[in-house]
């Protein structure tokens, strides 16, 4: 099969012919229909983050296809079924599987990190980490929900817990702060105020479900602006970028009693005021992925047209041109950008 081969960071992917994937007991192989471009993924090619599992390494973590083959005892899936894959694999043992949190399993795999990934024709995927996806759904633009749509899920619901009401702002209008927008709408916030220096995206940002948009360009500061317009702040901030000064805006943008929730990546140090957390009994807390138990629910929703697919996906590009897909990436041209094998 053809893949796109991580070598290392600081070079691009190169296709090369590998050998197919052959499922044993447990497992399937799915031919891959697409495979979601990440940030993630730029962050090892461009920034130097380790992978867990040494180079050569097929990346890709938001993955759609249908099975090509099953492994011995399989009998929930046949030839042909349409699947996604979640992200992240838990253990379901330890003590965090145990606890409820298997999106931070103590032994966790993900695809295109501790495991081969979906840049490339098929993959190797086990059984019970397997969702399948209805035909109502289509299947390359299904990619995301494994991770652009079921990441901000989570954030939205079990780590902002926003409730019907309560107002909010996303900093970042990328493919997961959009879907953090909408699932913010769907948890029923009265105020969802949108920021990113890109009109197009803060216009997309609107038709999701913003009721405010605010370009970082045009005002002094984004965290004034967001608490002059809501009369102190908001009540929960989204931070989607992954860089310490936004991550900061996040944290100036709530109100007394706030809670900020970073869900972008962010691999450098943040000056935080523990006076000012403590005096205005701030919460700050981390979100990562999504429990694959959650998966089903999510699916459900994008089926239902509650959460919005199609209108997210900007590019395809074929595996050959995937060095081209993350120059859009670089670039901030891509809404979610997908590989087509």
């Amino acid at each position: 099969m053809r893949a796109a081969m991580f070598y290392g960071s600081h070079q691009p992917l190169k296709i090369e012919n590998v050998a197919d994937p052959t499922p044993e007991t447990g497992q399937l192989v799915v031919k891959v229909a697409a495979c979601g471009l990440c940030h993630t993924d730029l962050h090892y090619i461009d920034h130097d983050t380790p992978t867990f599992h040494p180079p050569p390494l097929i990346l890709g973590h938001e993955i759609s296809g249908t099975v090509a083959a099953v492994g011995p005892d399989v009998v929930d899936f046949k030839e042909g079924d349409p699947v996604i894959l979640p992200a992240v694999l838990p253990c379901r043992t330890c003590a965090m599987c145990r606890s409820g949190r298997e999106n931070i399993c103590e032994n966790l795999q993900m695809y295109g990190n501790h495991i081969n990934g979906g840049y490339a024709e098929y993959v190797l995927a086990w059984a019970d980490h397997t969702f399948h996806l209805p035909h109502s759904i289509p299947l390359q633009e299904g990619a995301i929900i494994a991770d652009a749509i079921t990441t901000p899920y989570h954030a939205v619901v079990h780590r902002g817990r926003v409730q019907a009401g309560q107002s909010v702002a996303v900093i970042g209008c990328g493919g997961i702060g959009l879907n953090v927008v909408q699932f913010a709408r769907a948890a029923g916030a009265g105020r969802i105020i949108a920021v990113d220096i890109e009109p197009s995206k803060l216009e997309h940002a609107r038709e999701l479900g913003a009721t405010d948009t605010i370009n970082a360009f045009e005002v002094d500061r984004v965290d004034s602006e967001i608490r002059f317009r809501t009369r102190g702040g908001v009540e929960i901030a989204f931070e989607c970028i992954g860089r310490s000064d936004t991550q900061l805006t996040a944290m100036g943008s709530v109100r007394a009693g706030g809670r900020v929730v970073f869900v972008g990546y962010n691999p450098r140090p943040v000056e935080v005021s523990g006076a000012r957390v403590m005096f205005r009994e701030l919460e700050i807390v981390g979100s990562l992925g999504c429990r694959p138990i959650d998966y089903p629910r999510v699916i459900r929703l994008v089926e239902k047209g509650i959460i919005k697919l199609k209108e997210l996906v900007s590019h395809r590009v074929p595996l050959e041109k995937i060095n081209d897909g993350f120059d859009l990436l670089r670039e901030g041209k891509a809404l979610r950008a997908i590989v087509v094998p």
